[in-house]
């Protein structure tokens, strides 16, 4: 259930009014559910834009439309709006939206793509690199693919070895090895070029 203040609907309907008669409520989405990267997008609606599967929550004076998608994420969201002079400030708590840690009875998959996105790749994307789940073996081996900065960079190794081994296997003791099956010698844009 989502909770909307009374100061968030008075703010929606001054904004709905000055939209004309085209638009039909507000649209709730997420972009990137259930990642670190995870945010609400809150948007105006007009009736073609609706799909017809969202979840309508009546307002007072209009309908808040929530992607259907979306909807488990914001399950206990709470929309405010805060007024400051002649500014103010929407506040969406949406605690779900960024998913949440799987238990130590996930599969290893689920364990190693939640450490992927919210750990890991995050360090990466300083770099412009970032890793990705090819598979884990039958005998606990995690398979990973490297792309952007870190396709073909020359220290693709360390950060396997030194830093994404040392974070899975630290975490999730079932795993027995971490190897890269990227060729690198493909890499286009590395941020460190490979030594020749």
């Amino acid at each position: 259930m989502i909770q909307i203040s009374d100061t968030a609907q008075r703010h929606f309907r001054r904004l709905l009014e000055t939209q004309g008669g085209d638009a039909v409520g507000i649209r709730l989405s997420a972009v990137e559910a259930g990642t670190p990267r995870a945010d609400a997008r809150l948007e105006f609606c007009e009736r073609e834009d609706l799909d017809g599967d969202e979840w309508a929550i009546d307002c007072e004076g209009f309908v808040l439309y929530v992607d259907a998608q979306a909807a488990p994420y914001f399950d206990a969201a709470e929309i405010d709006y805060v007024a400051s002079g002649t500014a103010g400030q929407l506040n969406i708590r949406a605690p779900r939206i960024k998913g949440h840690v799987p238990g130590d009875d996930a599969s290893i998959v689920e364990r190693v793509r939640w450490l992927l996105d919210t750990e890991i790749n995050p360090q990466l994307a300083s770099h412009g690199g970032r890793v990705a789940l090819e598979e884990v073996t039958g005998d606990g081996a995690v398979i990973l693919r490297f792309g952007g900065g870190c396709h073909g960079c020359g220290m693709a190794d360390v950060t396997l070895k030194q830093g994404i081994e040392k974070t899975l296997r630290g975490r999730i003791p079932e795993i027995t090895a971490v190897r890269d099956a990227t060729d690198h010698d493909t890499g286009t844009a590395p941020y460190i070029q490979r030594s020749v």
